[in-house]
């Protein structure tokens, strides 16, 4: 394990891709998710028994979601300074696979998504303050334009400052983080479904994308490794 990797030392997404023993798992909007199909609530909750077994859940406590088809696994850090990857993440995310492996179930990186709500403000701050009160959220990492669901159920909303109104275009929109290997896939099925891309500048890590009625919402990936170089 690489010095970058270990213990509690803060590391980007795509540091946590490069990591060996991660193939299952996607960095997204919302932390290193991995997804494992199941195909019963039993199944699941036998997983989430070992998962709570593995040496260190309870320092990088996972974040859960078990359903009949599958479960869904987060691996964040939360704190007032922080929000994101750890070395603990990458060791957490090998000991989960192989608990999975273990009672045979596969990963469906596909799966994996999270969805963020973006709002358009002149007044950043009171925008925010009626957000934060309406949703019961709270700052994240003190960040003055980040909410976050305190009981880590909802999705974020993310606040984006305007110079001058914009009557043009709507002013909220939604960003949907799906994994760097799925992009292109989802783009190219939401423009067949009739959308539009409206800006690909900021490719390949976002794609503003609009609606048949001018709607837009965004896609964007977290870090993918880079590609292998070229040897002659």
């Amino acid at each position: 394990m690489t010095h970058t990797e270990s213990g509690a030392a803060r590391i980007r997404p795509r540091r946590f891709h490069e990591s060996a023993g991660v193939a299952d798992w996607r960095v997204v909007g919302e932390g290193a998710c991995a997804y494992f199909r199941t195909g019963s609530f039993a199944a699941g909750a036998r997983f989430v028994q070992a998962i709570a077994e593995l040496p260190g859940s309870e320092d990088g406590h996972p974040d859960v979601d078990v359903r009949r088809e599958g479960v869904t696994v987060r691996l964040i850090t939360v704190t007032d300074d922080y929000y994101g990857l750890t070395g603990l993440h990458v060791e957490q995310a090998r000991r989960i696979s192989a608990a999975a492996r273990a009672l045979g179930l596969t990963a469906d990186p596909s799966a994996v998504q999270t969805v963020q709500v973006t709002v358009d403000a002149l007044d950043g701050p009171a925008v925010v303050a009626f957000w934060r009160a309406l949703l019961g959220y709270r700052d994240r990492a003190n960040s003055g334009e980040d909410l976050i669901d305190p009981r880590r159920r909802g999705a974020p909303f993310y606040f984006q400052r305007m110079d001058e109104p914009r009557p043009q275009r709507n002013r909220v929109h939604v960003d949907v983080w799906v994994p760097y290997d799925e992009a292109e896939a989802r783009i190219a099925a939401a423009l067949a479904a009739g959308g539009r891309l409206v800006n690909d500048a900021d490719a390949p890590s976002n794609w503003v994308l609009a609606d048949p009625e001018g709607n837009e919402a965004c896609v964007g990936v977290a870090g993918p490794p880079e590609p292998a170089a070229d040897h002659v």
